[in-house]
This record gives structure tokens, sequence and C-alpha cells, in this order.
């Protein structure tokens, strides 16, 4: 794949609930559930709009639950061994099996996943999800497993604390007596005899509050407890490899394009080599991301063949540190070159399931802050970025949903509606101005990593060096670095700064000579976030000045070959009104969306009154105009913001016609975003939002039953 990847987490029980009931410690019936379905193709294009190249479908295994599912032959937990109401996914009670709570029709949750991932690779995603190796449920009981398979623990010999061909690890002559008063919902006490280890290492039948308490550990041929210290025993293979490897080439023949491999480091590498090899053998294009802590391992899951390693406790604490003013912007250069051989290895991050969210008041309480944070992680190195469903819209995770109570994150245990999500994807003229704004921004930064080449393959400068705190640059505030490929550079800043930051940013000889290119006078270079242009010197002899707003960024790009100054957009002479020729826009968008058709290509737009003609398949009635009237006002009355962006010709969006660029157009086309309802390559005049277009108001139309023109005549009043 040439495109970087991003990845694009949905806890898929929570993504499309719109019960707004949110009781705390709310049941199914009372709180709803988010369904399979609810990602049709429409949303998933969306996401897709938002720069996106794999999905990771969190939760879609069977886990264990309180909500009763017996009269489908499931069967039934023991509330005292499920966390919440709706349960952990990943305290999964069946791997070969789909969470009944996210089907539509639960005897055909299989087939509704399948045909999920259907949906997700017809509009041009790839699907991940969650490989759980470490431990199961308490309660877990395969019912769907092939025939043939033994299911996990059938056969165990219960009176070894450990065997290799065990796969559990077991307490002879205990019962399980947690530290705690676990909740007996269903009336009787849950008893476990042997009593099991538990999934984070812990090897008696003692476990606390908090402890995994609601897994139990798979044996993988480690002895834990042996007297002479820790032993392996990995020939012969154990048989905890073979089930697990068979699970793994399981959802492979799904359809599945990767596995997330929750807790990886608790498994052996050695097991790792193993399976990644065989299933690889099946599926060469798959991909594994390990959920890895230890940095000084890292080398070694590498080396047993995962592609991507979570760097939770390296690039993703120090830039949560900066973003707080705990650490100054260039410890960044440090922390990439702590991991400077397997930088294309590490998977960034800001927000996971796991973490804090970003704008709530345990992070920064603000997710504006973490803008020029986005633009660091996402263009500094060609690796995967990975972003939490409703990160875009600023979710603060604050809600007390029940057994996850108010601490910055979206829960994972309770059934619940998230706000955010709910606006964002099914009610979108609820969002605020600042949340579209928000989306907007990551929309635009992470469509520029995949259609720049120099971010998806380019190579990386880092300039804090040269650029020690100064008058005219703060290092503890400020982040510079250079991306080149081919003849293309790329200049980034980030300011981490609530102050709007002016520039001075040197560049040193050895960049010149490290990529072969030439000093120049002046190039002309754009903005990509904001289509803002300027000349600057490019030199080591001078300083490269700009201007960075407050929590921003820029992303300035120039050909080092540029023989003349400026891009060459495709000029004309007309003089639009903005907010007629910013109604054309959303007006072509909307009647393709009503009807079908293709946009105008024949209008004429002016100040007092515009006429513009579509071909249709009919002739619309009254009622369909006084619709189209209608929806043309509610899009202006959204303030959906119009904001630009500058794209080679050859890295097109798949929305846009490149047939319809006129012949003069140059090699850089400028792109005009109205929200997300609208993208068309444009150089005119337009509003700064929709709600300074005023009121639309149609005039009239003319129906051509030869042509089939449908033609409309419309003012804009203030």
């Amino acid at each position: 794949m040439n495109r970087k990847i991003i990845i694009y987490q949905i806890f898929t029980r929570l993504f499309g609930n719109r019960n707004l009931g949110r009781k705390p410690h709310g049941t199914i019936a009372e709180n709803g559930v988010g369904k399979m379905n609810d990602l049709d193709d429409a949303t998933l294009r969306r996401i897709r709009y938002l720069g996106v190249t794999h999905v990771w479908f969190t939760g879609v295994i069977r886990h264990a639950t309180t909500t009763d599912y017996s009269a489908y032959g499931i069967p039934t937990q023991h509330p005292a061994v499920v966390k919440g109401k709706a349960g952990s996914p990943y305290a999964i009670t069946d791997y070969y099996d789909i969470d009944p709570d996210i089907a539509v029709d639960v005897n055909e949750r299989m087939h509704e996943f399948e045909s999920l991932i259907m949906r997700t690779h017809n509009v041009g995603l790839r699907a991940i999800i969650d490989f759980v190796p470490n431990h199961v449920a308490r309660e877990y009981h395969s019912i769907c497993k092939p025939n043939g398979v033994k299911d996990l623990g059938e056969g165990d010999d219960t009176s070894k604390a450990f065997d290799i061909n065990n796969n559990f690890y077991y307490c002879p002559g205990e019962q399980f007596t947690p530290t705690i008063d676990l909740e007996q919902g269903s009336g009787t006490s849950y008893v476990e005899y042997p009593a099991k280890a538990t999934g984070n290492d812990r090897f008696d039948a003692h476990p606390g509050v908090n402890d995994w308490y609601e897994t139990i550990k798979l044996n993988y041929g480690i002895d834990y407890r042996n007297p002479s210290g820790r032993s392996y025993h990995f020939s012969p293979v154990p048989d905890t490899w073979h089930k697990m490897t068979d699970i793994l080439l399981f959802w492979a023949s799904k359809g599945v394009d990767g596995f997330r491999c929750d807790m990886a480091e608790m498994v052996p590498t050695a097991f790792w080599a193993y399976a990644i090899k065989i299933v690889r053998e099946r599926y060469p294009d798959i991909i594994f991301i390990g959920e890895v802590y230890d940095q000084w391992q890292y080398g070694s899951f590498i080396a047993s063949g995962f592609d991507y390693l979570y760097d939770k406790v390296g690039m993703y604490d120090c830039v949560r540190d900066v973003i707080n003013g705990n650490r100054a912007a260039s410890a960044i250069t440090r922390q990439w070159q702590a991991t400077d051989r397997i930088n294309d290895h590490m998977l960034y991050f800001l927000e996971n399931h796991d973490e804090q969210r970003v704008a709530s008041p345990f992070f920064c309480g603000d997710a504006r802050k973490a803008l020029p944070a986005l633009v660091a992680m996402v263009l500094m190195m060609p690796n995967p970025f990975m972003l939490y469903a409703g990160q875009e819209y600023g979710e603060r995770g604050m809600d007390e949903e029940g057994f996850s109570g108010r601490d910055g994150r979206t829960t994972i245990f309770d059934y619940w509606c998230v706000d955010s999500l709910y606006r964002g994807y099914f009610r979108r003229e609820q969002l605020t101005i600042e949340e579209k704004r928000l989306a907007l921004m990551y929309q635009r930064v992470l469509r520029i990593a995949n259609r720049e080449k120099a971010f998806s393959r380019g190579e990386f400068f880092d300039l804090m060096y040269v650029n020690p705190s100064s008058r005219y640059f703060n290092a503890h505030s400020q982040y510079a670095f250079l991306r080149k490929c081919d003849d293309e550079v790329m200049f980034v800043v980030c300011n981490f700064s609530a102050d709007k930051a002016s520039l001075r940013v040197n560049v040193p000889p050895h960049a010149f000579n490290h990529w072969h290119m030439e000093a120049k006078r002046e190039v002309s270079a754009i903005d990509l976030l904001s289509g803002q242009e300027i000349q600057q010197p490019f030199s080591p002899q001078e300083q490269f000045f700009m201007d960075v707003p407050a929590y921003g960024a820029r992303v300035y790009k120039f050909s080092i070959k540029m023989n003349k100054t400026g891009y060459v957009l495709n000029e004309h002479n007309k003089d639009e009104f903005p907010p007629a020729h910013t109604t054309e826009h959303l007006l072509n968008q909307l009647m393709g969306r009503l009807f079908g058709c293709e946009r105008s290509r024949n209008a004429h737009i002016e100040r007092k009154k515009s006429k513009i003609t579509y071909i249709l398949d009919h002739k619309p009635d009254r009622r369909e105009e006084r619709m189209i009237e209608q929806q043309m006002n509610d899009l202006i009355n959204q303030d959906l913001p119009v904001t630009y962006e500058m794209v080679d010709r050859e890295n097109l969006p798949d929305e846009i016609d490149a047939s319809r660029l006129p012949d003069d157009a140059g090699e850089t086309i400028r792109l005009v975003r109205i929200g997300d309802f609208d993208v068309c390559p444009c150089v005119g005049k337009h509003v700064r939002s929709t709600s300074q277009i005023g009121r639309f108001v149609l005039l009239g139309t003319n129906w051509d039953e030869m042509t089939h023109a449908f033609r409309i005549r419309f003012k804009v009043v203030s």
C-alpha cells in the first residue's frame, strides 16, 4: 500500500447507538445498543472521506455480558464475572462467534458481520478486528467452533497447575475466591473449582479489584510457577498455539485485513513468529498490530512478524506532556530518535479506548490544543496513525455511564450513546460550529497525509537542532521539520502555544547537502492547511519567515525545481458574487443527491438573479421544487464552513471528476470544501461560511421535455 495507513477505531456497540436514555448502569433495553448495520455504505463512505484507510471494529467477537441471549442458544454469563451490564469486549466467550448485541437479527449475526466486511471493502476501506490472545472470559465456551475443533480447556488436566497440553493454568485444590465482593445478581453464587489463573498473570485463586478478575490466562507453554524460575516449553508445539492460530485463520478467511493483537507482549514472541508465518502463507497482505508497552521488547516483536506496535509509552506519553506544557516540543525529537531504527513500525495515536479523551479535563480540556500534535504525529513519519471515533468532534468522555465512572474515557463496559458520535453521524445539524471546524481540520490533515507523496513515502529531516530557543523561535512551544519526495518539499511547523507565533526558522546546510538541493533565492509556497501562498527564500543563509496561529500549524509545500513564482491555477475573468457562487456549489451537490444528476455545465451566476441547468430523468413536481428551496435554506442555516485545499492533479479525491477540469488547469488544483457536504475544484470567490449567503429564493423553473433540461432561476437575499 503506497498510502499512509490511517486507522479509525470504532467501538461497534457504541457507534451507531441513537438511544438517548443514558441511564447509569442501564440495561440494553433501557440504553440501547449500536448495530453493525448502522455502519451502512453512506456512513463508511463518510469515514473514508475523513482520510481513513482502515477501520478497526472493536468488540465484534462474542464476549461476556449480562444480557440474556439463551433464547438463541447462547450460554448466559454469571454477572459476578462480568464487568458492567454490557461486559468487556476483552473477555471473550467464543472466539468463533459474533457479539449478539451488535446484530439486528441474532441468528444472522455472522452473516451481518460478513456483510459489514463487504461494505467496508466496497467503499475502499480495509477492516481490522481484535485478536485477544492472552486471556478469555472465565466462563468461556464456544458454541460456534467448526466441526472437529476442540474447545479451549477441553481435555485439560485440572490437577496440574501447569501442563504443556493444558490451555489454562490452574490452582489445584482451591476454589476461586477473589478478595472483592462480586455482584451476584443471578441469585446464585459464582463457583469455579479448581480456580484458574487470572488474565493479568495472577497465578493464585484470589484476584483483587484491580486485577482482570473476569478473565483467565491462556497457557502458551510458559511455566510461571516453576520453583527454579520461569521455564519455557515450546517443543512440541503447545496445544494453545495450534488453537489460536486456527482462530486467526478463521477470521482471515472472513475477509478481515488485519488484527489488533491485545496485550501482545503477554504472549511469547515464539508463538507470534509461529502463528504469523502460517497466516501470512495463506493471506500475505494481512497486517498485525501489537499492543506492546515495553520499549525494550519492540525489536523482538517486530522480528517475530508484527507490522506495527503501539508507541504508547514512547511518542504518546511524550506528546501528551508537550500538549500540557510538561515537556518541551523539542522532546519529540528525542522520542523519535529513541526508536529511530524501527520508526516505520510505530503506531502513533492521541486517543484509543484505553486512554483519556484529549478534550477531557483529565487530559488537556480542549480538543484544539491537540491540533499541533495531530499535525506532527500524522505528517512527521510515514508510519500509521490511529484516531478513536469521536476524537474528530472533540468527544470529552466525561459521562458517568455505570461501571465506567467519570474518568475522561469512553466506556467499554456499559450500554451507552456517545453524544459526539450521535450528532456527528446521525444528527449533523446539531453539531456546533467549533465541532465542525475541528472535524474539518482532522479531515484536512489526514487527507494531506495520503494525497501528498512527500508524507506517505518521503524522507524526513528534523529542524530542531538548528532552531534552539531564541527571540524568533521557542523550542518549548514549536516543532519544525521537513519532508521531501522527488522535487517536492514540505515545510512543517507546529505551534503548541496559546499565542500566535511570528517565526524565523533555520534550515541547515546539511539538509541541502543530504537531499542534493540547491538554495533558492525565492520559492512560492502554499500552506496546505489554509491555502495561503507566500514567497520566501529557501537557503541555509536565510531564515524562513512565517506566522503560525495559536494551537495551529503551517504545512508549506513548494517545488525546488520551480522556475517561476507561484503555482498556476486555472485563471478566469469572472467577477463572482461570493454568496451566489457559493450557493452554486451547494445547489450542484444537492441536486446530485436528490435527483442523481451531474453537476451543472450551464450556469449564469450573477448578483441579482442566477440561472442554472440540470439534465434530469423527470420533470420535478411542485413538491420537489419546494423541497429544493427548503433543503437549500436548511444547508445555509447550518453555517457550514467554506475552506480551501491545494492538491496535486494526480492526487485528486475520488469524488472529483478530473475530466471536468478546464484544459488550462495547472498541476496544482484548489479544492473548495463546504463542510463535508460538498467538494469541488474552483478558483472563484466564496463566502467564509454558508450563513453569510443569506436566504435562497427559488424564482421559477423551466422544463425542456426534448432535452430533459431543468432550468432553475434563483437569487440570494441577505
